[in-house]
Formats: C-alpha cells, structure tokens, sequence
C-alpha cells in the first residue's frame, strides 16, 4: 500500500482504519482488537484514527487494553486522535450541555489522558475535533504548539474545519497544520466544489476523510438507487463489491484523499485495500459523481 508523507518523518497508509466503533463491539477483549490490528497490518494498513470521545470516552482505554498485552503493535502504527468535544457521559458526565472546549487547560488534559488510556508515550497527530465558536485561537493556537514543543504530540491538524477556522488557527502557531478530516463520500460530496478540497488542495495538505461509505448508506441498499446502480456495475467490472467502490472514488481523487475506514467486522477489515485494485478512469469517476448528483453536470 502506498503512504501519503504528512511531515517529513511521519506518513500515513492511505486508507486508514477508523476506531470510533470499537468500543461499540461485543468483543472488546485485547485479543480481538489486536486480530483488528494485525489484519490491518497485514493489508500495508499502519494509521488507526482515535477521538477521545470515541466510545463515550472508553474507545481509547480499549485500544490501550491491547497495547498493553501486545506492545510490539505500538511501535507498527501510527496514532491519530482528537480531543475538544465535551459531553454528558463518561469522565465529563457532570457536564450540563454538550459543548466544545479549545481552551489550553483542556487541550493538555485529553492529551495527558489520551496517553495514559491508551498505553502510549506519544501521539503522532492530534486533531482539534471540531471548530469551537468560543476558540481563543491565541490561546489554542499556543497549546498545539506546546504540546508538540513537549514531544507528547509528533504534529497537529483539525477536523471539520473551513477554510476561515484553518486560517484563524494557524495564524496564531508556529507549528504546521497537517491534515484536516473532513466528511466526504459519493453521498457527501459537497466538498468537492464548496472549497473544502481545493484549499487543502492548494495548499498540498492530505485530506483524511470521515464516514467514506456514507454513514453504511452507500452499501446498505438505501437511497439512491441510480448510484447504487452504476456502482454496482463498475464494482461487476472490477470482481469486486459496491463499497470498494466507494473508496476507490475518493483514492482516484488528485487532493491525496486518505479515507477513514471504520467496521467491526473482521472479514471486513481483511478486505479494506481491495479499493486500491479498482479501476477507476475519469469516464468512471464521473459516472458515479453524476449518478450521485442524480443530474449530468452543468
């Protein structure tokens, strides 16, 4: 599997597996995470994407359970988490409202706790999980800084940002922003002509990109049956299955779009890179996006 350089020591596998249902499992047990892990791995799959919302606050402890009876995984993967969301559950319980914190205070706490649940001497990115209305990106700005500074933290990016919250932030650190995980999808695909690509674009930074298969939407059977049509007969095409198909759309993309990949499912996770062997020419990619569109372009 190909990587996608985001600093100048650090790279990501292009598709990425996406943790935020671990903790939703029947089994969270260290060994079945682990067999999540190795069938990864074995795949050329090395970035796993964390939050410390994930689970209610528990996903991250889940994966550090595993960690702590296979460390020699640790030094195989590349760690993405994010931190900023506050909500009534797990260790914020006592929260009356849902609510976003970029405060410094806070930032360093998830990252403090972020390491301590998950086993870990460093994390490789750090996400500011949403853009906050309250932001001192002074004060943020800093913080990310700092926590880099420290070598808690490799690099730092955002998540769900436009272009104003990136630029806001950024001009307020010293450190590079790295990456920016925003929803895209043949079902979400307003990013492509809204600006949201095209500034990552422009600015050479690799997009991550959440819920890939809309939500499950796009393999499920529901919705568009125009797209699930045309993907379907490419999938034919390629002998394989409609949601390899979804994730090739995004890989055929020029902005190095890394799609996050989030199952439970081990006979799933075993054929995440089945994406990377189908054909997907600029005919075909439009195909799909007009099918998507439910119109020819303009």
């Amino acid at each position: 599997m190909n990587r996608i350089q985001i600093t100048d020591d650090l790279s990501f596998s292009r598709i990425i597996y996406g943790m935020w249902r671990l903790g939703d499992d029947s089994d969270t047990s260290p060994a079945h995470v682990q067999a999540k892990i190795e069938a990864c791995l074995e795949q050329g799959i090395t970035t796993m994407d964390q939050a410390d919302i994930y689970g209610g606050y528990a996903a991250e402890e889940v994966l550090g359970n595993a960690f702590k009876t296979a460390p020699a995984l640790k030094d195989q993967i590349e760690i993405v988490t994010k931190c900023d969301i506050v909500a009534p559950m797990g260790r914020y319980s006592d929260a009356r409202v849902k609510y976003y914190d970029t405060s410094r205070d806070h930032i360093i706490a998830s990252v403090d706790h972020s390491l301590r649940l998950m086993n870990i001497d460093k994390i490789d990115t750090l996400l500011i999980h949403r853009p906050d209305p309250m932001m001192d990106h002074q004060e943020t700005g800093a913080a990310l800084d700092e926590i880099v500074a420290s070598g808690k933290v490799r690099s730092v990016g955002v998540s769900n940002f436009k272009l104003h919250d990136w630029t806001l932030l950024q001009s307020a650190m010293k450190t590079s922003l790295i990456t920016n995980q925003i929803e895209l999808s043949l079902s979400a695909h307003k990013g492509f002509t809204n600006g949201d690509v095209a500034y990552l674009q422009e600015r050479n930074i690799p997009i991550m990109a959440w819920s890939p298969l809309g939500g499950g939407a796009l393999v499920s059977g529901e919705g568009n049956a125009e797209l699930r049509t045309a993907m379907t007969k490419v999938a034919q095409t390629n002998d394989t299955d409609i949601g390899a198909v979804a994730v090739a759309w995004l890989l055929a993309h020029p902005a190095n779009i890394m799609p996050v990949m989030g199952t439970n499912n081990l006979n799933r996770i075993k054929s995440l890179s089945d994406a990377l062997n189908v054909k997907m020419d600029r005919q075909t990619w439009f195909e799909l996006y007009t099918a998507a569109l439910g119109q020819e372009v303009p």
